[in-house]
């Protein structure tokens, strides 16, 4: 795990965040989230809902409608909003043009009090989604709101003023929960899963639509369980971040178990694992300690003891760190990133999710590359999991993001070797190794080109599951399962390796396991069969993520963090121009 330069200017910030005021701010919404991965709601759809449809009003508080109407359409005309950009205001005049500048959000009496009230709520709720909150017009809105509640007889440009507010925050806030707040393109995440922006459009009037606003807007957030661990886990360090964060870790020699150790290292590794819950504090582990005499005896306080060795390899595990349960460079390294750096992290990961559809389909595979983890659901339920090798470290290299589905399952594969890797790899190896290699060269359209046959020493093992992509990347057996004991496993040229391959096989085709068996250990060889119903395939990348209801920081292999994390810390840790609005608005909207 490498550090990202800008770690160290974080501390300074989460010094300078006003502790109090960040707690009240997120203890005040609470965000109901969780179904089984699979289930999610595509693009915010809800079942049998009551329609609604805007008043055809003749007056507003005594102001003529044709007024109001008028000067949204004035407002429409002009300049975007402040903190709208050009597709959200889009978004907003398509809306007003399927109702005829109507107003969204008025009544003869003023505002829609349930539905403005369900906006506001929505908007303050996306604290929890860790969503850039600067983004809107949280400010403006709050003012406009009042401005209606405190005024008996309000202008038509105050009623138009708010009412267009109110429904460019909804476009906005609708776009960023379907899509995201920001473009994978523009930060370097070699993301190639389509944000489905054409659909944004017909699932915002969809979602208009609703009587019960409030649960419209909630479905258009991803709501995958993994997505509400996240979200918990977002308030958990929110609330580490507000007390201040942890303490450094001091520089240390690699230390062994059971090697001696710098006491104020040891007192500071135990501190800093009890800021993740992983063990007590230092000072209820001296209470034991003198409560059990022989323990401590056994474990003098210079001594690494194994009790904190093995809470070190927990510590490991879910920081994406090869497990060896040392005091290192890279152990005490990931524990000296900031606090309020792993909740930036949170923030980002959750954006994440929001690039991805909102239904994933009733059967389909999920792979994480950081977690190098496969899962195979089915129904909504998670029916196969196994180990992955993903491609190494450098560019050419790097497995990318992206979605599209399994056809074709081929037994006993050839394997045909890119010119790329034949003339890097291959060929300045000699005809010896390629014997030795069981390969064998061939023309293709008047290139020499080189190819492995199926056998035991086939790089592709005997089964390769295809799902056709413009990466040339499919997922398949591998003769080297030593490979699958190391816990960070970036091995391939990009390729997915799979752990149990015939078990996948089994699954993806519904056969049992000795027709599967009998595929894979006899010819004829390189046997296509084809995938009874397409199953979609997901090769994602979150560097944070939620396994078995716990938390972990994942290995950063392709440094996609670099710049999506700092955009998400105004995510993470609003300013305290944005934690003011906020509270503006929640007073305004709870009068």
């Amino acid at each position: 795990m490498t550090l990202k330069p800008m770690i160290s200017l974080l501390t300074t910030l989460q010094s300078v965040l006003a502790r109090s005021t960040l707690v009240a701010l997120f203890s005040g919404v609470v965000l109901s989230l969780g179904c089984t991965r699979g289930e999610s709601a595509s693009a915010g759809k809800n079942e049998n809902p009551q329609t609604w449809a805007p008043e055809k009003l003749t007056s507003v508080q005594g102001v003529p409608a044709t007024e109001i109407e008028a000067l949204i359409q004035r407002k429409l005309n002009g300049p975007k909003l402040d903190r709208i950009d050009d597709d959200q205001w889009g978004h907003t005049k398509r809306l007003y043009k399927l109702y005829g500048s109507n107003p969204l959000w008025l009544t003869s009496d003023g505002l829609h009090e349930t539905r403005t009230k369900a906006i506001t709520n929505a908007i303050l709720a996306a604290n929890t989604d860790g969503m850039r909150l600067d983004d809107y017009p949280i400010g403006a809105l709050a003012q406009a709101i009042g401005t209606l509640k405190q005024t008996k007889a309000p202008t038509a440009d105050q009623l138009a003023t708010a009412d267009v507010l109110l429904t460019a925050s909804y476009t906005a806030l609708g776009e960023d929960l379907l899509t995201g707040q920001v473009d994978p393109r523009t930060v370097a995440q070699a993301w190639h899963v389509n944000p489905e922006e054409e659909n944004i459009d017909s699932a915002l009037v969809r979602n208009l639509r609703y009587e019960r606003l409030d649960k419209a807007l909630a479905t258009m957030r991803p709501t995958d369980d993994d997505y509400a661990g996240l979200s918990k886990q977002l308030q958990v360090y929110r609330g580490i971040v507000a007390k201040g964060g942890w303490q450094n870790v001091p520089e240390s020699k690699n230390v062994k178990p059971g090697e001696p150790a710098n006491p104020a290292v040891l007192t500071a590794v135990r501190n800093r694992l009890a800021a993740e819950g992983i063990v007590p504090a230092a000072g209820a582990s001296q209470a034991t300690a003198s409560s059990t005499p022989d323990a401590a005896k056994s474990s003098p306080a210079n001594t690494y003891d194994r009790e904190l060795a093995n809470a070190v390899a927990i510590f490991q595990a879910r920081h994406g760190i090869n497990v060896d349960s040392a005091l290192g460079k890279e152990t005490i390294e990931s524990m000296n990133v900031p606090a309020s750096y792993r909740l930036a992290e949170i923030a980002a990961n959750m954006e994440r999710f929001r690039w991805l559809p909102r239904s994933f389909g009733s059967r389909y595979i999920f792979v994480n590359v950081s977690a190098f983890k496969l899962e195979a659901y089915d129904s909504g339920q998670k029916a196969l999991e196994m180990k992955v090798i993903v491609g190494q470290e450098y560019q050419d290299k790097a497995t990318p993001v992206f979605a599209d589905s399994m056809e074709t399952v081929v037994f006993r594969p050839y394997w045909n070797v890119t010119p790329d890797i034949a003339a890097k790899e291959i060929f300045p190896k000699g005809e010896a190794y390629m014997a030795r290699e069981n390969m064998e060269t061939y023309r293709e359209n008047g290139q020499l080109r080189v190819r492995q046959r199926p056998g035991p020493k086939n790089a592709l093992g005997f089964v390769k599951f295809l799902f056709p992509n413009d990466f040339n990347i499919y997922l398949h057996d591998t003769p080297n399962h030593e490979l699958f004991k190391e816990d960070v496993r970036a091995f391939s040229h990009g390729c997915i390796r799979v752990e149990k391959p015939a078990e996948l096989a089994q699954w993806v085709l519904g056969w049992p396991a000795d027709k599967v068996q009998q595929e894979m250990d006899n010819p004829p060889d390189n046997k296509s069969v084809k995938v009874p119903t397409k199953i979609p395939v997901y090769i994602t990348y979150f560097t944070t993520y939620i396994d078995n209801g716990q938390l972990y920081f994942g290995n950063d292999l392709y440094n996609r963090d670099d710049k999506l994390v700092p955009i998400f810390m105004s995510g993470a840790m609003p300013s305290k121009e944005i934690i003011d609005a906020i509270q503006a608005l929640r007073r305004i909207a709870a009068t």
